[in-house]
């Protein structure tokens, strides 16, 4: 049982480890991310197995979107971690001539990791590359939930490593909170808005800067004249992987009013494609998280026009991929993020209501508009904010490491993958040069009829 006090002992020895100077050499960083991929390598099967225990995955979609993803991002990282590391020159004004400038990414300190349950191994990893790149130490907090990966995870990270540099802290929200009170110098967190806005409270206390990746209602937006099969394909997939259980997924869906039936029938085509017609049956279709999850979701579709599926076993934590019809903004599934295999139906006759839909409700983290026409292409991406936009697909922008991934307003603050990630847990520290050879007099007393040359040289 991990108390207050080792807690506290594992935080001064990775503050003490970072003060050697151990993690800063960038040969030191990238033999680190070797470490970890032949970590990850060497338990392989234990991963996906434990992500089959805690969320049904398959070994295609655990490899996909877990470990496959993590493997991809730790080459990237350390394919290009040298040329990130060395110094950006920068331009000298006239002012501070003669000078020289530069920006040196320098790495935060100890961090603290906090990462859910619902992508329970990636969304741990992911941050952990970018704090080791950029040369930090960190402890990390998985999510108590999904427990075979936390498990895991505690396992292969503190055999791999040094306590003072990477540590794995199991427990439930109140060794969150401890961890809380420590004085970190950089918070990452990724979750709910809830316990988003307990960590910035937390950290405003110590003014410790946080990235927060957190979530929402991501909206699907379908225009008449596309090809209603490839649409309903790929908003299937983005909607049931993982059973739905994804930040970015789309949430709901706004549909021309003219091809509205011709796409949900080719919606429900595609269930039955992917996982049968009884997707409990299937071994590709991944399971809610706990009973507590199939409960909520059971409330958001009472009373509702279901087109398609509704059934569901909360001693399978099964829950079928479902379709609800004639939805309204004011209705209950509206009023939060579903996170579930549940897709609310809202029709549009002109773009225009679309764009007041969206900007009426929370930032999303993510966007999806299918459409032929650039010009209404321009117009969604011009006039409604969003953490990223997808144009004729759904999630796949996440795959692109040289793409940030982050939200806007109540979806997040903050980006990572691929640079951003070493971009977000390092400082950009401004370096100057100066030489001695010359010393213009201007800004030293007394000023006297100085100030003409200095507008001169301002304006």
């Amino acid at each position: 049982m991990v108390d207050q006090n080792s807690i506290e002992n594992i935080f001064k020895k990775q503050t003490s480890y970072f003060s050697t100077g151990q993690t800063r050499n960038v040969h030191t960083r990238i033999k680190n991310l070797k470490l970890l991929r032949s970590a990850i390598l060497s338990h392989e099967e234990e991963i996906t197995e434990a992500l089959f225990q805690d969320l049904g995955k398959s070994k295609f979609e655990a490899y996909a979107t877990e470990t496959g993803y993590i493997l991809d991002e730790i080459r990237y990282h350390i394919k290009h971690l040298k040329c990130w590391v060395k110094p950006k020159r920068s331009s000298t004004p006239l002012t501070n001539f003669p000078a020289s400038s530069y920006t040196l990414d320098e790495p935060r300190g100890t961090v603290l990791i906090l990462s859910p349950w619902n992508y329970p191994f990636q969304l741990m990893v992911a941050p952990l590359i970018g704090a080791i790149s950029a040369g930090n130490t960190a402890i990390l907090k998985p999510s108590e939930i999904s427990v075979a990966t936390s498990s895991i995870l505690k396992r292969i990270i503190n055999k791999t490593f040094d306590s003072g540099f990477i540590h794995v802290i199991e427990g439930d929200s109140t060794i969150s909170q401890s961890l809380l009170k420590l004085d970190f110098d950089y918070i990452f967190f990724t979750g709910s808005q809830n316990v988003g806005k307990i960590v910035m409270q937390e950290a405003a206390k110590k003014l410790t800067p946080v990235t927060l990746e957190l979530g929402g209602k991501s909206p699907c937006i379908v225009d008449e004249g596309v090809n209603l099969k490839l649409v309903a394909r790929r908003i299937a997939w983005g909607k049931l992987l993982n059973s739905g259980q994804t930040c970015i997924a789309p949430d709901y869906l706004l549909v021309n009013s003219k091809i509205k039936d011709g796409l949900l029938k080719e919606l429900k085509n595609v269930i039955i494609d992917f996982y049968g017609k009884d997707a409990s049956k299937s071994p590709d279709y991944p399971r809610i998280i706990n009973e507590e999850n199939i409960e909520r979701l059971a409330l958001l579709i009472e009373n509702t026009n279901i087109y398609y599926g509704g059934n569901y076993n909360k001693v399978d934590r099964y829950f079928e991929p479902t379709i609800v019809d004639q939805v309204k903004l004011e209705m209950p599934i509206m009023k939060q993020e579903i996170f579930g295999p549940i897709l609310p139906v809202i029709t549009f006759d002109e773009l225009s209501e679309v764009i007041g839909i969206v900007n009426s409700l929370p930032k999303p983290l993510a966007l999806y508009f299918f459409s032929r026409n650039k010009r209404k292409q321009s117009k969604i991406v011009e006039n409604i904010a969003a953490g990223a936009v997808n144009i004729n697909d759904t999630i796949m922008h996440y795959s692109n490491n040289k793409l940030p991934m982050g939200g806007v307003g109540n979806s997040g603050m903050g980006s990572y993958h691929g640079r951003f990630s070493f971009e977000t847990f390092s400082h950009q520290k401004p370096v100057v040069y100066k030489s001695n050879w010359l010393d213009i007099r201007i800004r030293y007393a007394p000023y006297g009829n100085k100030l003409r040359w200095l507008k001169w040289l301002l304006r």
